[in-house]
């Protein structure tokens, strides 16, 4: 680290102020402040930095943004405190984007720093850099450098009318944008890894965003097959301290072109940047948690229209969101054509609940109709797998009375009571408070039922049901990542379904009806989601392979997976969604807090004409929501205005937090 004292203060020769962002999270002091740049400090003093700055007679952290000839504040302006570090973390792309990421989410830049970089490692930043990957000079730009790639082969983009159009584009160093659609059992990994290379060999670099560590370690496996060791690194808050900070001055200092990661890689610095690609954009695990809240895919896309890169939106399914690029010509649609579509998919069909029970006792007992329990058991005759979608994990996350159907409830809390094994007492999922002698309120009765099944009760039914048949389960507890091939039960929950060795023979989707009637926007597209991931890892019908969903085959959701055609479905959302005037045919912003804070923030904000106050609608912990909604094209002034709002609340230190966010994910 590096200092001044008092005899150092003289500015420095040639721009002798700095520009900084100041670490407060307060939205009235969301703007850069003026520094002094004392002469000891001039060489380590370059924009991108980590700084120590005196701020409200405090010594706070900051990020020094530029390095200016003059400043509107000459002559009443402190100076520089320290430079904490002369490793320029902050890239001048990555400082565009978060300020544009920030005015798009009505937040402060401060907050958005905060998740692109990420906290210093000063004993990584001492060790010594490792030797540059082999590169070679792209003979189109003498001025380039990128990873030695071979010649490049389409390989699986065949099976897509514009997927070598796709790769040749991003070899080409232009900056095509599209929607993927990927068929059942692609290798989508692989096909992410193509679309990387021909980025390489156009001369630039790529960032590549997944939903959870499983998708990432598939990429990273595809990509170190494809390019070769240590030519890509992988950022993830999973990887500690010191691995992640060591991948990211990897990545920033130019060792390497590519970046994956879960979002933490959203804001990766990548020299020349020419695609980037998002899978599965409509994982809720893509939502930062933390303020300003922003979404993978949409920052992603704003960095695609700042750098002029190439964008890549792929998953099983297709979001309303996606959507909307396609119909608005911003990006284009790849798909397979339906002659492929009916050779790579399985044979799909559904089937009633309850009353269509087969006469097995062993399907009864297992909650199986009778499509599902007859492909079931020809398929494990077949010696081939079986996957078993459950919604819920756990073993009976909710029970109720078995002679008035109430829903049991907690007599300390009124959380909603639950059996975690078969002969284990009710326990509340709120206060974990166990209530041995439960007595229903309204009868008396004493008896409890299964309300929702979850994956571990669903596994020992079937595991009686199928005597002798290995049962694994891939949930929250563990995980797994395949399954070797031969006749067993793979019981899961959406998004921990493990590959199976040569596709599974028979997918069954049991209780849709968990997913269909959630009280959420996203509910019908959400269930098509965990469906269609689920129903990937089929083999296709010529190879014998089934899917069986129990639900109405007249539900919109169930058409889209019987023709596998999430785009149609995709189209349909968003055409009700305009109709109804919901995100993304809309912007929509929710203000969460209580009630005097909301009316207080509403009464301050100058919202932009057109704009509609909905609510309030009930929030956690006592608080309400009320929600704000305009057109499209005033999404800026929204943002700007709620923005400007929270600034007035936080400059006379209003006492109650009020949480904006922009888009997001629960409306009610």
């Amino acid at each position: 680290m590096t200092g001044t004292t008092p005899s150092d203060r003289r500015p420095a020769d040639g721009s002798p102020f700095a520009r900084v962002c100041v670490d407060v999270a307060l939205a009235h002091l969301d703007r850069p402040f003026d520094y002094l740049v004392p002469a000891a400090l001039a060489d380590d003093a370059v924009p991108g930095v980590r700084v120590k700055v005196r701020f409200a007679g405090q010594l706070v952290d900051g990020w020094l943004l530029e390095r200016v000839d003059s400043s509107a504040h000459d002559g009443r302006l402190a100076y520089l405190e320290k430079v904490v570090s002369p490793e320029p973390v902050l890239a001048p792309e990555v400082a565009r984007l978060a300020r544009a990421v920030a005015d798009r989410y009505a937040g402060n830049l401060a907050d958005v720093l905060r998740l692109a970089v990420p906290p210093r490692h000063a004993r990584v930043e001492k060790e010594p850099r490792a030797d540059p990957v082999p590169v070679v000079v792209d003979a189109s730009d003498a001025g380039s450098t990128t990873p030695a790639v071979d010649g490049l082969d389409p390989r699986g983009w065949r099976d897509y009318p514009a997927g070598p159009a796709l790769l040749t584009a991003l070899a080409d160093g232009r900056a095509p944008r599209a929607v993927w659609s990927a068929l059942a059992g692609e290798d989508w990994a692989a096909r992410y890894a193509d679309a990387v290379a021909a980025t390489l060999a156009g001369g630039r670099g790529a960032v590549v965003v997944v939903a959870d560590a499983r998708d990432l370690d598939r990429l990273d496996a595809a990509l170190t097959a494809l390019l070769g060791p240590g030519r890509h690194v992988t950022l993830s808050a999973a990887l500690g301290p010191a691995r992640r900070y060591r991948a990211f001055l990897a990545a920033r200092r130019g060792d390497v072109p590519v970046v994956i990661g879960t979002r933490a890689a959203m804001f990766a610095p990548v020299d020349r940047l020419g695609l980037v690609a998002i899978w599965d954009d409509g994982d809720d695990l893509h939502a930062e948690p933390r303020a300003p809240y922003p979404h993978a895919r949409e920052v992603l896309l704003t960095r695609a229209r700042l750098a002029d890169a190439a964008a890549l939106v792929g998953g099983w399914t297709r979001t309303a969101e996606g959507q909307l690029l396609v119909e608005t010509g911003w990006a284009r649609e790849v798909v397979a054509d339906r002659a492929t579509l009916r050779a790579r998919t399985p044979a799909i069909a559904p089937t009633g609940d309850d009353p269509q029970l087969a006469r097995d006792p062993g399907a009864a007992t297992a909650r199986l109709p009778s499509l599902a329990w007859t492909t079931a058991r020809d398929t494990l005759r077949a010696d081939a797998p079986v996957l078993v979608q459950v919604p819920r994990r756990g073993y009976l996350p909710s029970v109720s009375c078995a002679d008035c159907r109430t829903p049991a409830r907690c007599p300390h809390c009124a959380g909603p009571l639950a059996l975690r094994a078969a002969d284990a007492p009710p326990a509340c999922r709120w206060c974990g408070r166990v209530t041995a002698a439960y007595a229903c309120p309204q009868c008396g009765g004493r008896r409890l039922r299964a309300a929702v099944t979850g994956a571990r009760r669903t596994a020992e039914e079937l595991g009686r049901a199928f005597p002798g048949v290995p049962v694994r389960t891939s949930g929250r507890d563990e995980v797994l990542a395949a399954v070797p091939a031969g006749a067993a039960l793979v019981i899961a929950t959406p998004g921990a379904e493990p590959v199976a060795d040569g596709g599974y023979g028979a997918v069954l989707l049991l209780d849709s009806w968990a997913l269909l009637t959630r009280a959420d926007l996203r509910a019908g597209e959400e269930a098509l989601r965990r469906w269609l991931s689920a129903a990937a890892l089929a083999r296709p019908a010529p190879a014998g392979g089934k899917v069986v969903v129990v639900a109405d085959g007249a539900l919109a959701p169930v058409q889209a997976l019987l023709r596998w055609d999430p785009g149609w479905f995709a189209a349909r959302e968003l055409a009700e969604r305009r109709e109804l005037g919901f995100p993304p045919a809309v912007k929509m912003a929710s203000v969460t807090g209580g009630a005097e804070a909301v009316a207080d923030l509403l009464a301050q904000a100058r919202l932009p004409d057109g704009a509609e106050v909905l609510g309030p609608v009930p929030a956690d912990e006592d608080r309400e929501r009320m929600l704000v909604r305009v057109p499209r094209s005033r999404a800026a002034a929204l943002a700007g205005a709620l923005h400007t709002a929270a600034g007035v609340r936080s400059a006379r230190r209003a006492a109650e937090p009020v949480r904006l966010q922009v888009d997001p994910l629960a409306l009610f």
